[in-house]
């Protein structure tokens, strides 16, 4: 994983993943709290591989801008109350405060790309978790509002640092 603050090249397959049952597999860029490794500063940027029906997050919003592109495969936006499938190229804007969440569709994995800004990650202000229909027919919503993310993912399991899996990527 990258150490210090310089740039650097790092290969997708070569850097840490995350086993999220019920979620997906989660690919990070940086070091995510790990001694000695560089968290970004100014914005968050992963991988996340869905399995249809998966939820990527709960549906929330939050004070920063959030972006998504579906690399491969097909997926379900819920958003501001309302569905829409997507494709792969199919590019999701969220600009602060909009409600969201992605799902995986189709009958095989997906690939979305998420990049988000971080001016208020951890911060009090950074925003909630919140009741939506939609989401909670797809499994990616929370019966009460809330801020905190252990309430939100509570009927989850922990996540897992694992490899990277062959097949996870297309060559």
């Amino acid at each position: 994983m990258p150490k210090g603050d310089g740039w650097f090249v790092l290969n997708a397959r070569d850097t840490q993943w995350w086993e999220r049952k019920g979620r997906g597999v989660l690919c990070e860029f940086e070091g995510a709290g790990f001694e000695g490794a560089t968290d970004f500063m100014q914005f968050g940027v992963n991988l996340t591989l869905l399995g249809p029906g998966e939820p990527m997050a709960m549906y929330h919003w939050e004070s920063d801008q959030e972006d998504f592109l579906v690399l491969s495969g097909e997926a379900i936006l819920v958003i501001e109350g309302r569905e829409r499938r997507l494709r792969t190229w199919d590019f999701v804007h969220c600009p602060p405060g909009t409600n969201h969440t992605i799902v995986g569709g189709g009958t095989a994995p997906c690939l979305v790309l998420a990049v988000g800004a971080r001016d208020r990650s951890g911060a009090p202000d950074w925003g909630a978790y919140t009741v939506d229909e939609g989401a909670l027919r797809r499994g990616a919503g929370v019966a009460r509002e809330t801020t905190e993310a252990r309430e939100a993912y509570a009927r989850f399991p922990q996540s897992v640092l694992t490899r990277y899996r062959d097949g996870w990527l297309a060559e």
